[in-house]
Order: structure tokens, then sequence, then C-alpha cells
């Protein structure tokens, strides 16, 4: 209960320097969103050329890559975690919005506000222990169990940076819903999913 306590209030000063400096915060935020999200993107790919090697090597020359499974499985964090934050601020998440949808628009906000403020608590809480299991995962040198013996500790650390990343884009929209002259919505546009 005392970690708890602990995180709460380092979440609250973190917040409270966010909130300071949210112009800053905002367009960095943005930009680092871009920038985890060509790293999945390119993650996505050598996945797909990986595991396509591996089928041509296994049934093509009767030679498997060794660790292909384990290789893909770890990747898999990598890519889901790194674009979390970017999928938030651009709403293409899959989400209920049946009883929002039917709320007039001043119950909308302040429904979206409380959804937004326990989902942030939510991540605030898993950012902390995947980051400790993480770190726990590093310090034992972990491996996986077949060779190559890949180390686990990189995929495990992506889960603690995307819900770290969600939950600073959260409190972003928070803020915007509160007061959006004064607190911009720093949401990435969406000329990247145009489709003509």
């Amino acid at each position: 209960m005392h970690e708890l306590a602990s995180l709460a209030a380092i979440v609250a000063v973190a917040l409270a320097a966010t909130t300071a400096a949210v112009s800053l915060v905002g367009r960095a935020l943005r930009v680092l969103e871009y920038a985890l999200l060509s790293g999945a993107v390119v993650v996505i790919l050598f996945v797909m050329v990986f595991v396509g090697a591996e089928v041509l090597m296994r049934y093509g020359f009767n030679a498997p890559i060794p660790g292909h499974l384990e290789g893909s499985e770890l990747l898999l964090p990598i890519i889901v975690f790194l674009a979390l934050s970017y999928t938030q601020a651009t709403h293409r998440h899959v989400g209920m919005d049946l009883l929002l949808d039917v709320l007039p628009p001043g119950a909308r906000r302040y429904a979206r506000m409380a959804t937004l403020v326990v989902s942030l608590l939510t991540c605030s809480v898993l950012a902390y222990f995947s980051g400790k299991n993480a770190y726990q995962l590093w310090l034992y040198d972990d491996v996986t169990m077949t060779p190559p013996y890949f180390k686990t500790w990189p995929a495990a650390a992506a889960i603690p940076l995307g819900y770290a990343l969600i939950t600073l884009r959260m409190y972003l929209q928070i803020l915007n819903l509160f007061d959006p002259a004064r607190f911009p919505s720093h949401a990435p546009d969406d000329t990247l999913h145009a489709v003509e």
C-alpha cells in the first residue's frame, strides 16, 4: 500500500509539472509518438520478412531458423506498446461509444473526462509495475529458454514505456476537455491515414 501511495504522489507531481509546461510537453509527445510509431512499423516489416524467411528456410531448404518463434513473440509487445500512445491520440482504437453518443455534449464531455481519469490511474499503475518487472528482467539478465537465447528485457521495457506515454497522452486529453482554449489537444494530424 505504501508503494501505491508513493506512486500516487509521484504521478501527481509529474502531472502538475506537465500542466505547467503543457505546450512543450504536448509538442515533444507528438514528435515522440511519430518516432515510436515509425519504429513499430519498422518492427512489423522486420517480423514479416523474418517469418517469411523462416517459412522459406523450413519448407524450402529444410533448415529452420533457430529461435524464430521466441524472436517473433518478443517483438509483439514492442509493436503494440510503441504505437499505443499514438493510437490513443488519434482515436484509432476500438471503443464503445454507444452510451456517449446519446448523451448531451456537456455530459459527454464530463463522461469522457471521468473515463480518462480512471484510465490514467490504471495505466500509471500498470506502467509502474511493468517497469519494475522489466528492471528485474534486466538485473537477472533473463533470456529465452531455447537457443539463441534472446534477452527478454527489451520487450518488457516497451510495456512501461507505452503505458507511461499513454498516461501522459490521456492527461493532455483531460486538460484539453477541461479548457480547450488554454490547453490545445497536441494530437497528431490524421494526414498519415488519409486515403484518397
